[in-house]
């Protein structure tokens, strides 16, 4: 049975700051038939456990602990059975959400999540948030970005707990040297290629 990647879009919220915003969040499973890893947990619980399905699954995977991407995530693991995994340099942005509780597990570089047969090995790539991640899938050619790199640029830095200099650091020095026909899919709009990416990295960094 072959691996896959399913995919949805949740509506919600996004909170810091102060500031409350309205977002459509990408939601992504990568798995076969009998298993899958569920990446990022935003604002429906239910739509997520559809798109799951009947299978397993081997656990809930957070990109970084903003409200949008971890909102349901204790709900939803305690719905399928399985456990949150979050880096834990970003417990702090949990603690606003999720005071009460904590992840089950923790994501760490180099880090690798076997499923349905394939890979899914953790990059650690700070700056939009201090413990946000990306998931490298060699085996589907894609990699998962959250907030940390779009097709328009690299993730949001003008909020708490982020840093333009080290985001631009962490794409630089972790995400390009991937295959450029590596997809990437991010936790909001559309997808995008590393090659796409390296064409236009040196303006995006001028444009700061």
């Amino acid at each position: 049975m072959a691996a896959r990647i399913d995919h949805t879009v949740t509506s919600g919220t996004f909170s810091l700051d102060g500031g409350t915003y309205d977002v459509d969040n990408n939601v992504w499973v990568v798995g076969d038939d009998q298993e899958c890893v569920v990446i990022d947990a935003p604002h429906d619980a239910a739509a997520i456990r559809e798109l799951v399905g009947g299978r397993d699954v081997v656990a809930v995977l957070c990109t970084h602990a903003h409200d949008d991407h971890v909102r349901v995530a204790p709900a939803l693991a305690e719905q399928v059975g399985a456990p949150v995994l979050l880096h834990p340099e970003d417990q702090v942005l949990w603690d606003l959400t999720h005071p009460d509780s904590k992840p089950d597990g923790e994501l760490a570089d180099g880090q690798v999540v076997h499923v349905a047969g394939i890979e899914v090995r953790v990059l650690h790539t700070p700056g939009h948030a201090p413990g946000a991640v990306c998931l490298h899938v060699p085996a589907l050619a894609t990699v998962f970005t959250g907030d940390t790199l779009f097709a328009g640029g690299p993730g949001a830095t003008g909020r708490s707990y982020s840093n333009y200099d080290v985001i631009v650091d962490s794409i630089r020095d972790r995400l390009l040297p991937l295959p450029e026909e590596t997809e990437v899919r991010p936790g909001h709009g559309e997808s995008t290629t590393i090659g796409a990416v390296r064409s236009q990295f040196e303006e995006w960094v001028a444009r700061g």
